[in-house]
């Protein structure tokens, strides 16, 4: 049976209200389905739909700090899927950090799917975008490319199609697992691969945290920290930490700021460059050590621990 066939339909997880053969309609007057805070009416339901920006696309996901930093800052990096409804015509399914020429998705020879997450182009709602680059594929032929996908206002979701489960994240030295075979050395394909490759800067998971990543940026290194709780009590406890002078991860590294990426915050680190990223393993495991312990407070802050909030909240910027 073929691809096209055998599509996965599924259920539309945000239906507009009234839409044409949708069979469900949402109260306007309910919070969206989408999980943005808004109203369906002001949400999903209002006419600039496709213009919105759903600023947590992954709320609730088990993967929700993987997925931002393959979103946002791994160079090289891959993560299985797994579909709710497996298929025997599609081997694996992989999310890759960017796959070549920045394409939303491929279909290997043997029907693989790679999707991407740093496309060229995208919606404001990325997890509506990864389900219609994964519903492409799963109607595509083997050996084929989507470029960039289209402006979808309803339809799937990515928890939709694939199992809600941590990631298991690889980071990879170059790109050479892009290939199905060697390539000839010389090649438009190996030059570009070469290419690709000079672009990456080394990076490594610490201490298998989600979300935590050392990255060599060149002059020097830096942990960066997808953190999955909400942004007060997180504050409240980096602040609690700072006051006592226990932010930074030890000697060689410095608590720098942090930036805001989807509706979760990463904080960043000045790290020594050169310390291996391994080094780094058993600070961060005692920093998660602390950092727990603060936020299992619960009292309000010092006039300290509010001016040290205060500065911590002043280097702060934000990411889609």
């Amino acid at each position: 049976m073929s691809k096209k066939s055998r599509r996965s339909g599924g259920s539309a997880a945000v239906l507009e209200s009234g839409a044409e053969g949708s069979g469900v309609t949402v109260n306007p007057r309910r919070p969206c389905p989408c999980g943005s805070g808004r109203r369906y009416k002001a949400c999903h339901g209002s006419a600039d739909a496709a213009d919105l920006i759903v600023t947590r696309p992954f709320a609730g996901l088990a993967a929700e700090t993987e997925l931002i930093a393959l979103r946002e800052f791994l160079p090289a990096a891959s993560a299985p899927l797994t579909l709710i409804e497996p298929r025997d015509d599609v081997p694996s399914v992989t999310l890759a950090s960017v796959l070549p020429g920045a394409a939303a998705a491929l279909t290997r020879s043997d029907g693989s799917i790679m999707l991407g997450m740093q496309v060229q182009t995208h919606t404001g709602d990325l997890s509506r975008d990864l389900a219609a680059a994964l519903e492409w594929a799963l109607a595509a032929e083997p050996s084929s490319v989507l470029p960039v996908i289209g402006r979808a206002t309803i339809g799937n979701r990515y928890g939709d199609l694939v199992v809600d489960e941590p990631l298991a994240v690889t980071v990879h030295d170059d790109f050479s697992w892009w290939l199905e075979e060697q390539v000839e050395p010389g090649s438009e394909v190996a030059l570009s691969l070469e290419r690709a490759n000079a672009a990456i800067m080394p990076t490594a998971r610490v201490a298998d945290l989600p979300g935590a990543y050392w990255v060599d940026a060149g002059e020097r290194a830096h942990l960066r920290w997808v953190r999955p709780e909400d942004e007060p009590e997180l504050m409240a406890a980096l602040a609690r930490l700072a006051v006592a002078d226990r932010l930074d991860l030890g000697e060689g590294s410095r608590y720098v700021g942090s930036f805001r990426a989807h509706g979760r915050l990463v904080p960043v680190w000045d790290l020594d460059r050169d310390a291996h990223a391994s080094e780094w393993d058993a600070p961060a495991l005692a920093f998660a050590e602390r950092l727990a312990l603060a936020l299992a407070v619960d009292e309000p802050l010092s006039d300290a621990e509010r001016r040290a909030r205060d500065g911590i909240l002043g280097r702060q910027f934000t990411l889609r």
